[in-house]
Parts: C-alpha cells; sequence; structure tokens
C-alpha cells in the first residue's frame, strides 16, 4: 500500500470513527471468504457496513479521532463493523453470525464514543429490535380501549343472543 493510500484510509478510518454511533472490532481469523462475504451482507441489509482493517492504521486513525483502543486488542486478523444510523440492527445481525458460526470473535466496542464492554455489547443485541418494541407498545396502548369497548358493548351482545334464543323458541 502506497503511503498516500495509507494516508487515505487513516483519514477514512478517522472518520468512521467520528461519525459511528457503533464501532465493535472482532478477530475474524477462521472465516473462509464465503462467510466473510455473507456476514457482509448480512450487515448491509442491517444498516451497517463490516470491513477488515489493518491494525497500525486503526491504531493511527484512532490517535487522530481520540478514541482510546487498547494496543493489546490489535493483534491478529481485525474486522470492524460500523453503524451509523441505527445502533443495534447491525449489532444483532453480527451476534447471531456469531452465535450461527460460533466466528468472529468480538474483542472491542464502543456505542456512542463510549468503550464498552463485550457482556455489554452481547446483551445489547440480544433486545428486541426497534419495530418489534414499537408493535408491543401499540399492543400495550390499545389493550384497555379494547377491554373497555367489549366490556360496554357486552350487555348489548348479551341481550341480542337472548332475543335470537327467544325468537327461536317462538318460531320453533
Amino acid at each position: 500500500m502506497t503511503t498516500q493510500n495509507k494516508v487515505y484510509t487513516v483519514e477514512n478510518l478517522a472518520q468512521k470513527l467520528k461519525e459511528a454511533k457503533t464501532v465493535v472490532l472482532a478477530d475474524y481469523h477462521g472465516l473462509d471468504v464465503s462467510q466473510l462475504a455473507e456476514l457482509r451482507k448480512t450487515i448491509r441489509k442491517a444498516g451497517g457496513e463490516f470491513e477488515v482493517v489493518k491494525n497500525t492504521l486503526l491504531t493511527r486513525a484512532a490517535k487522530e479521532s481520540k478514541v482510546e483502543i487498547d494496543p493489546k486488542i490489535l493483534k491478529g486478523p481485525t474486522a470492524a463493523l460500523w453503524s451509523y444510523k441505527d445502533q443495534l440492527t447491525p449489532l444483532k445481525a453480527l451476534m447471531d453470525f456469531v452465535k450461527a458460526n460460533q466466528l468472529p470473535k468480538v474483542k472491542f466496542g464502543l456505542l456512542d464514543q463510549v468503550i464498552t464492554p463485550i457482556e455489554r455489547i452481547k446483551l445489547l443485541a440480544s433486545l428486541p429490535a426497534k419495530e418489534e418494541l414499537q408493535a408491543k407498545l401499540v399492543g400495550v396502548l390499545k389493550s384497555p380501549t379494547y377491554g373497555l369497548t367489549n366490556a360496554l358493548s357486552w350487555n348489548i351482545r348479551k341481550l341480542v343472543l337472548v332475543l335470537k334464543a327467544k325468537g327461536g323458541e317462538v318460531n320453533g
């Protein structure tokens, strides 16, 4: 890689570190090319980006963007998950892939520029999706009105049932 390309890559990584709501670094060692392509595609569908990064360039970019990444973490092959809009959906996609394949191994995480322990990242990934939570909220908000409507209309329905039953006896 030429020096100019390295400078551009460092600037690009520094910009991503500043803009991303979620950054997860993972050791992708053991994934074959097709699995890596499948993971990239899955994360892209979820609204994120997954790319292989050079540790030295990522270290420089972290210094530029004032993000502290322990050099011990940046050992071995490293890939980065970048999420710009939705914090959790790409993270959930990554963790679902990890559950299915036991790879990649999560090394480090940043949520809103704050270093986050791996256990918390896993916990956040296990939360329901935003759409699912919104649907549950609508159901909870709707249930009292549904119950009230049922309670208020029960006497009328009961009257109709009694009249139908009495009407059947008269005709029969």
